[in-house]
């Protein structure tokens, strides 16, 4: 369903709540100017209501978390059964039964699949959570503290994730109080270590495919040679598919498209469909190397497998495991990619991704084209160091009609500002 084309946005509502936001939020944390945010009130499938009544087409799947759709029906029917039954429990006390589920069917996704073994998991709340898992795992298994990351990489804005972390703008105001344990690598590029360097070194973490890091894909040999060196150096590879997982990228995991088995996976965003639930999935023997339970976690939370998203988690990996959904996934990303590499305009210098998650390089910062696209009833974001990079992620079921929609007004706003 195509939104109509929008005027006067935000709203006198959404205008109003931003006002009130700017009173009583840090305002560092919601950007606002007179183009800028409107308020959501409502969604379903693709599409947005704010506060206005003003419906809004979602190409971002709300950070990749929407692909099966806003409020798809069989994950808020999990939802509401939980939440009747039980609306929180004590993860790392007395857990509840869809906790030991969760964890059961994301072995059976990853190392199951991959390697006929079993994988061990720790469920945590953010996607950077379930990174600082990773991190803190390697560290215990390999007992070296030193970490390879790339160039442009986002792996969330905890502590322990800006160690793998590059943008500048995240790190520069905590650089002095980050500890000197990362080896910077360029992105695509296998440039290995000294063998000094490697000693210290005990995992490397990759995005399989740079995501905020402008929609990058690497060569394939890329990460097949990473992972010759780990078990050359007894360093752990770590994948953050928290963007990438769950069919964003065409496959259930965008390592599958190169073949390549991570010792550690991270998960989020798509895993629930909606509710903050995030997973470190790793082989058995390697999360054995953490001390069993004397009766006190070492790394826990309050939340830890919070049953409704544990419900909604399990509901949505259900649905993502079925046959008709790849079929879809394979036919949208099919026809987003040729429409995308159709589109030709002088404002565009590359378009590059794979699946449902394309970058369209533009000649200019993106900021002022995403105000203009709400206006049109469009909610995008964009990527990249420089912050010109148009991101594509839409809903799994985006139709062809709603991306020419898409790249029609694009094509009009990039012509106004040539």
């Amino acid at each position: 369903m195509l939104p109509d084309l929008q005027t006067a946005i935000p709203g006198p509502q959404s205008l109003a709540l931003a006002k009130e936001l700017r009173e009583h939020e840090s305002h560092n944390v919601t950007y606002i100017d007179p183009s800028w945010p409107v308020f959501w009130e409502r969604a379903e499938g693709g599409n947005v209501w704010d506060a206005d009544g003003n419906r809004f087409l979602d190409f971002t799947s709300a950070f990749g978390v929407a692909g099966l759709g806003h409020r798809n029906p069989e994950i808020v029917a999990a939802l509401h059964t939980q939440a009747d039954q039980l609306l929180h429990g004590m993860g790392d006390v007395h857990p509840t039964r869809l906790k030991g589920e969760l964890c059961r069917e994301l072995s059976r996704l990853t190392y199951e699949r991959w390697e006929g073994a079993s994988g061990k998991v720790v469920l945590s709340n953010s996607g950077f959570e379930a990174i600082e898992t990773a991190l803190k795992t390697a560290r215990i298994a390999t007992g070296k503290p030193k970490i390879i990351a790339f160039e442009n990489a986002y792996h969330g804005l905890g502590y322990g994730s800006l160690l793998g972390t590059d943008l500048p703008k995240f790190r520069g105001p905590f650089e002095d109080q980050l500890a000197d344990l990362t080896v910077r690598q360029p992105y695509g590029e296998f440039h290995p270590p000294s063998e000094a360097e490697a000693a210290e070194i005990g995992a490397v973490i990759i995005e399989p495919i740079q995501g905020r890091g402008g929609k990058r894909v690497p060569l394939p040999e890329f990460l097949r040679q990473w992972r010759e060196w780990c078990d050359a150096h007894g360093a752990l590879l770590i994948f953050d598919e928290i963007y990438t997982g769950f069919w964003r990228t065409g496959k259930l995991f965008a390592c599958e498209w190169d073949g390549v088995v991570p010792d550690l996976i991270c998960v989020g965003k798509a895993l629930s469909g909606g509710f903050p639930i995030s997973a470190c999935v790793g082989r058995a023997e390697v999360m054995d190397t953490w001390p069993v339970s004397p009766g006190e976690a070492l790394h826990t939370s309050t939340f830890l497998g919070h049953p409704v998203g544990c419900a909604m988690a399990l509901k949505s990996i259900e649905i993502l495991q079925r046959s008709e959904l790849s079929e879809s996934v394979a036919k949208a990303s099919a026809m987003l990619e040729k429409k995308l590499r159709a589109f030709h305009h002088p404002a565009v210098r590359e378009v590059r991704g794979r699946g449902l998650m394309w970058g369209m390089e533009l000649d200019r910062h993106a900021g002022p084209l995403l105000g203009q696209l709400l206006g049109e009833g469009l909610i995008m974001l964009a990527d990249g160091p420089e912050g010109n990079v148009l991101a594509f992620t839409p809903p799994f079921h985006i139709s062809a009609s709603e991306v020419d929609h898409v790249l029609e007004r694009l094509a009009v706003l990039l012509s106004a500002r040539a």
